[in-house]
């Protein structure tokens, strides 16, 4: 899919540290502790649309 030519441009290092960032946020987000969102969505207020 990519080749060494690739990887070693500007493009490619920019490939590269966005599959890192999309890779870091996947496992850090798998790690944080399930939220009930119905209760924190309570004392929100409402916007009805017509």
């Amino acid at each position: 899919m990519f080749n060494r030519r690739f990887l070693n441009s500007q493009l490619g290092q920019a490939a590269l540290v966005s599959i890192a960032a999309m890779i870091t946020f996947t496992v850090f987000s798998g790690m944080q502790p399930a939220v009930d969102t119905p209760a924190m969505l309570v004392g929100l207020p409402t916007v009805e649309l017509a």
